[in-house]
Order: structure tokens, then sequence, then C-alpha cells
């Protein structure tokens, strides 16, 4: 059957854009001496050739040979999609019926690359013991390239930072609609809904995790999300939202309290936008990720709610897949990450404190380090907000 579409008709950048990745790849290669990189993370894959997919949880691999094209591996049922997301003249589709590991490691023995030097992304979500297992029994030593496109990722390039502020744009709208819905009598269903209908009709595409709302006693419970509870007079309520456009993501938390802010709320409230102007501050090129963290939690430490903060203070944003928005295995804000700031990095940071059991309070912003310092993607004001 003839194809009716055009290879990266549907593509959401440039070629040039995904072949300037690829080249900084290559030096990676060919500084550690490595023939060929392989990745099945759904983010690296989608980094460095345009593939998407949510189905995803069938394997791809992608090959990157230090010479000659990448090629990408995958279910049969997925190569249409890839060719529509990608500008790869090398799609290899393998049957449903097939065992992955062997399909790949057929189509590289094919190539030639057994027993040449082969480095893989050990951390993929979806390379299993068991195919790595396989993989490796079929084609010999496989060295661990963990960490090679993340290290690329961590600075954006202007068509990242494009796509993540159209994704805050699209997000600011979501949390608007969710701070609209919070009122006495309205559950967190209708909170959640409203966030949602909002943020994808503003433009976002489905998101790597699902927004949480959360009222009341839930709400001191860290990742609870909406289930079905009615909101009523004297409730916290917290909303933690992200948007998502061509994979890139940026993400809010706010807090509404339903009547009069309990003392106590607005007191842990206060520490928290103290916290996240002391981490903003901070986040700008020189310093490092745990510079930014050690601000943050001296705050927390000299209002003595050490206890109510028990995390790091920010991680990386980008593209995501579920299940999950951010891109913390990239880059923590958090003790011990001694990497420098450099322009172009994004990040959220969250500053939540709890009273576990009865209460949360959060505030957040995505920020991009520039040359100046931090600069705020949302629109939205920070404050604490009183709802009826």
């Amino acid at each position: 059957m003839a194809e009716q579409f055009a290879t990266g008709c549907d593509a959401a950048f440039p070629k040039e854009e995904h072949a300037a990745r690829v080249t900084r790849v290559r030096r990676v290669l060919k500084e550690r001496g490595l023939d060929l990189y392989l990745t099945s993370s759904a983010e690296n894959i989608f980094y460095l050739s345009g593939q998407q997919t949510p189905g995803y949880y069938t394997f791809q691999c992608l090959a990157v040979p230090a010479k000659g094209a990448p090629f990408l591996m995958l279910r049969n049922l997925e190569t249409y999609n890839a060719r529509a997301n990608s500008f790869l003249n090398q799609i290899i589709g393998y049957a449903d019926d097939a065992d992955p590991a062997m399909a790949v490691a057929q189509i590289l023995k094919k190539r030639g690359f057994k027993g040449q030097r082969i480095a893989a992304d050990l951390n993929a979500w979806f390379l299993t013991v068991n195919l790595y297992s396989r993989l490796r029994s079929r084609l010999g030593c496989i060295e661990d390239g963990s960490g090679i496109v993340e290290a690329l990722r961590r600075v954006k390039s202007k068509a990242e930072l494009a796509a993540l502020r159209k994704s805050a744009k699209a997000n600011d709208a979501g949390m608007q609609a969710g701070l609209d819905a919070v009122r006495s009598g309205a559950t967190e269903n209708d909170v959640a809904a409203d966030i949602m209908h909002a943020m994808i009709k503003a433009g976002s595409e489905y998101v790597g995790m699902q927004p949480f709302v959360v009222s009341g006693p839930r709400s001191g419970f860290p990742h609870a999300t909406w289930r079905r509870r009615r909101l009523r007079k004297k409730d916290v309520v917290i909303l933690e939202t992200a948007a998502c456009y061509n994979r890139y993501h940026a993400a809010l938390f706010r807090t509404v309290a339903i009547g009069n802010i309990p003392s106590q709320a607005r007191e842990m409230y206060a520490v928290c936008q103290d916290a996240l102007a002391a981490g903003t501050k901070k986040l700008k090129p020189g310093n490092t990720c745990a510079d930014v963290h050690h601000a943050v939690q001296a705050v927390i430490d000299a209002a003595g709610q050490t206890a109510g903060y028990r995390k790091r203070s920010g991680y990386s944003l980008g593209i995501s897949f579920a299940p999950d928005w951010g891109e913390g295995n990239i880059l923590s804000l958090y003790r011990g990450v001694d990497i420098v700031l450099e322009p172009g990095m994004v990040f959220h940071v969250p500053i939540t404190l709890r009273d576990y059991g009865k209460f949360t309070v959060a505030v957040s912003e995505s920020l991009v380090v520039t040359e100046k310092g931090a600069r705020r993607l949302s629109r939205l004001p920070a404050d604490i907000i009183e709802a009826s």
C-alpha cells in the first residue's frame, strides 16, 4: 500500500534541529571511542529523531552510529507514526509476535555491529533486565551509555524554549480554571476536570502526569490527587499542574483556602514565598544546582519548618512522557548536585510545607536561567487565594 504522507509531515521541530543534536552525540561517541549508541528512552528518542508515540510501552530502540545515519527499530504498527514524526530514512519494524531483543540484535548483527563497542542507555524506563540480558547474549558486551544524551538536554535551544513558553501559556489557562473552580460544594473531580479542559483547549497535548488536586486533610499527604472529595469551608486546597507543547512541559503549584486563610497556613505560605524568592535569586549562571537548594533550605530551617520540607527544591523541565512531567533524572536542585547553572537551563522550583495529614501549602514557578538570572514562564500571581 502506497504511503499517502510525506516523511516528517507531523514533526515538531525542523530537520536541522535534530541533525544538530545527533552531531553532538557523535562528538561524545568519538571522545569515548564508541561505535554505536542505543537508546530506548522515549524522551531521548524524541530529542534525537522527533519520534513520539503513546505506544512507547512496546520496545523501541534508536541507534546512532559513530558513522552513518541513525536508524530506528520498533513495532511495525508504529513505523507509520515514526515516518510522520521524524525525518529518519531508516525505520525498521518488527512483528507483534517477534522477540524485540532478537529483532534488534539481528538488525545490528546484519549491519556489522556485533563485536564493536556498543553503549546503551541503561537507565531507560523500558529497557528491562530481560531485554538487556537477551541483547547482551546476542551482541556481546554492551557498555553503559547512560547520561550521554541527558547531558546534552540540560541546556535548551531557542526552539525548545519557544515550546516551553507555549506550554506555560497553556498551563496558566489550566491553573486559572482550577483556581476559579475551587469553591465550597464543588468536588476535587470538578476542579481537575476544569483544569484539564482549559489546558487542552489552550493547546496542551496529553501530559506526562496528571494534575494534582487535593483538599482538606488529604492535602497533607505528598502526591495525593483527586478522589471525588467534596470541598468544604476551612479546607486548604493545593493544585499542581503541568501542560505540554511538543512534549515540552511547564509546571506550577498554587494554594487556595476556602473561607478565611488559617493563620498557620498563612505563616507557612509566607515561608514558602521567601524560600522561593531565595532560590530564584540563586538560580543564575555560575551557581550550582546545590547552591539553589541550600538557599531554599536555609529559609525553611530558619523558620523552624525543616520537618515539613523533606525533598529536593526543584528539577529540570523539558521533554517528558508518562510517568513524569519533569526531567528530574537529568538535573535536580538538591544537595550534592554540583553542576554549574548555564543560560538556557529550565527548572520547576516547587516549595511545599506540610503539616502531614492536616494540610499542605505550596507555591512554585517554572524558571528559565538567563545571563541576568531567572525568568518566570508563568504570568499568574503567586499569592495564596481565598475562595468562598
